[in-house]
């Protein structure tokens, strides 16, 4: 029997006879829940498929005679749902997402345990050892959730390995020459948000700390150079190719497909998604928008005409307490900006994970066949890559040439660079520990079948396929927004809605060339609506570090970013997710989105300079 039984969900059970002649077949009899079962037998093996709705017993008999009889108990399906809402439960009341995956993880195992038959304290008991050596441990001996691991890991060591040897001091030193006036600084500072894509966290350090004293000395406010850094972040690593983000996005799409067998590689459903990621590249193109126009509207409007009447000494700014890992990875003031330095170990990484998918996805087959076209042909080879081997590969390649960058030009003898490397690391630990307890979170709503008790409910109240999308974008940012956790949001979610939506998509009667744009939209809906609730979120890690790179008052970004992250976060949805989910072109819906974003800020903004 499966080790988790779950009521009225399908369940194979195979009985195993040592022997049994062939004439006696036919009279071996099952009795579960009150009904003879169909038996189907191959060799000395029979299985029979069933619900089991209740506590009941099983029976086996030959002639009458009872061979084998067992008490089952199954877990009523909607206990199948308490586990992920405990935790988001949790992380809405503690505002902190380790304790809340981690709870709910407990709940489920306690769960799986009582119904096994053990008392409560027993279940207790070994529910928290589960959580351990059953549900965490299965999701590190993954093959594939190890590489993520390490990719991560890599790409973090690479950027602050970059960071100390001067690189990203010396891309920013080349483009703030070009910061002349507010406008010019705020675009540099733009540009430079989206140069530094593979990581949000190096972004936000990199360009705050590195820009401010430029901004400074064209009177951009700090508040402004908070939402511009913040605003450049998290959107651009979540919808780039190649960043520290791409692992655990993979991880969890991976589960998905697997868990519904679709015949489609996480990198495709990654990059087929990228055309619903509304709001991330909408915020990009609105940060852009108020530079060009130099219009601001609400508090940051107050903020950036008081920046430029007012003059403010370093010294009258309020001091900003620097927590130890920001303070491990920042770059000194006498290291000398080497632009190449950062330049060479990225385009290793990038052209390295090209070259990584094109070796393990070729086919000389495919690619001699003259009757598919070119990009038919790279996408059937970005299908069948190795996406995990090739990161593995890329981001190896980048920490070994920063490594030798960082030593052959004695900016750092060895053993400093190895500590600088495993800072790198350090940075990449809690993101880390999300991911751990995520896949035991996803494992565990897995065994417990809760994507068919969501599918149930859905069903229930007759939700239509189209409207799964904006639920997931408006329900993820409610969960950012409360955790302030984007990564934690997407390991909540993602086990959850991949499964359900495609179930009901299915149910609505949609084949698969239907059903596939309304499950690319929900998968990119985790993603945007994450970066949204992140943005508006005061406990964001992303928002913190953008306010302290800048240092600038937390609750003044927070105040500021606000109405900027609300508006384009309703545009997406209602401009974007919603009509997309209905078939409209996603293509045509980006240019209307930017077109009605200008209007709001033609007719709403103000000339800060007025």
């Amino acid at each position: 029997m499966p080790e988790v039984l779950v009521s009225t969900v399908e369940t194979e059970v195979s009985l195993d006879f040592v022997s049994l002649p062939d004439s006696l077949r036919q009279q071996v009899s099952v009795l579960a829940g009150g009904k003879l079962q169909h038996l189907s037998w191959k060799e000395h093996t029979a299985t029979f498929v069933t619900r089991f709705e209740q506590q009941q017993e099983l029976k086996v008999a030959v002639r009458d005679k009872v061979l084998y009889k067992k008490e089952l108990n199954p877990i009523p399906l909607w206990f199948s749902v308490l586990p992920p809402l405990i935790a988001i439960l949790m992380a809405l009341l503690t505002k902190e997402v380790f304790s809340a995956l981690f709870m709910g993880l407990f709940v489920g195992t306690t769960i799986l345990w009582k119904y096994k038959g053990f008392s409560f304290f027993i279940s207790l008991f070994k529910g928290l050892f589960s959580v351990v050596d059953t549900y965490a441990l299965s999701a590190l001996l993954d093959k594939d959730h190890l590489s993520i691991i390490i990719f991560s890991m890599l790409i973090g060591g690479m950027v602050a390995l970059i960071t100390l040897n001067g690189g990203m001091k010396g891309v920013v030193t080349i483009l703030s020459k070009y910061a002349q006036s507010p406008r010019s600084g705020q675009f540099i500072t733009w540009l430079m948000g989206l140069m530094i894509f593979f990581d949000d966290y190096a972004n936000t350090l990199v360009v705050g700390n590195t820009m401010r004293p430029v901004t400074d000395k064209l009177k951009v406010s700090r508040e402004k150079l908070a939402y511009i850094v913040d605003s450049t972040s998290a959107p651009i690593a979540a919808v780039a190719f190649i960043t520290t983000w791409i692992g655990a996005e993979l991880s969890y799409i991976s589960d998905g497909i697997i868990l519904l067998g679709l015949d489609k590689s996480a990198y495709q459903v990654f990059l087929n998604s990228l055309q619903y990621s509304f709001y991330p590249i909408f915020t990009l193109g609105f940060v852009l928008m108020l530079i060009v126009k130099k219009k601001d509207f609400g508090p940051m409007l107050k903020a950036e005409r008081q920046a430029r009447t007012e003059e403010t000494d370093e010294e009258d700014r309020p001091r900003v307490h620097l927590p130890q890992i920001v303070k491990e990875i920042e770059v000194g003031g006498d290291v000398k900006g080497r632009w190449y330095n950062a330049f060479i170990p990225v385009m290793v990484v990038i052209w390295g994970t090209m070259a990584g998918l094109a070796y393990t996805g070729f086919d000389a087959d495919i690619w001699h066949d003259t009757t598919l076209k070119t990009s038919t042909k790279l996408s059937i080879i970005v299908g069948n890559a190795d996406s995990f081997k090739a990161l593995l590969w890329s981001s190896l390649g980048g920490v070994l040439v920063a490594l030798v960058l960082t030593t052959a030009q004695k900016i750092l003898r060895l053993k400093e660079a190895i500590e600088g490397l495993v800072n790198g690391f350090k940075t990449m630990f809690s993101a880390v520990l999300i991911l751990v307890l995520a896949w035991g979170i996803a494992r565990i709503t897995q065994d417990m079948h809760t994507a068919a008790f969501i599918t149930e409910l859905m069903r229930h109240i007759r939700l239509s396929p189209q409207w799964i999308p904006a639920l997931t974008f408006v329900f993820s940012a409610m969960i950012a927004f409360s955790t302030g956790s984007s990564w934690g949001t997407m390991a909540i979610i993602y086990p959850l809605i991949l499964p359900a939506s495609w179930h009901i998509s299915m149910e609505a009667g949609m084949d698969t060339a239907r059903a596939l744009p309304i499950f690319y939209n929900v998968v990119s809906s985790v993603l945007a609506g994450s970066v949204l609730g992140d943005h508006i979120s005061p406990i964001s890690d992303t928002t913190i570090l953008s306010s302290l790179a800048s240092r600038c008052n937390h609750m003044a970004h927070v105040r500021t970013q606000l109405p900027y992250a609300l508006t384009v976060g309703g545009v997406a949805l209602f401009a974007g997710t919603i009509p997309a989910a209905f078939g409209v072109s996603s293509w045509l819906l980006m240019i209307a989105g930017f077109v009605l974003l200008y209007l709001l800020i033609k007719n709403k903004g103000k000339k800060v300079d007025a």
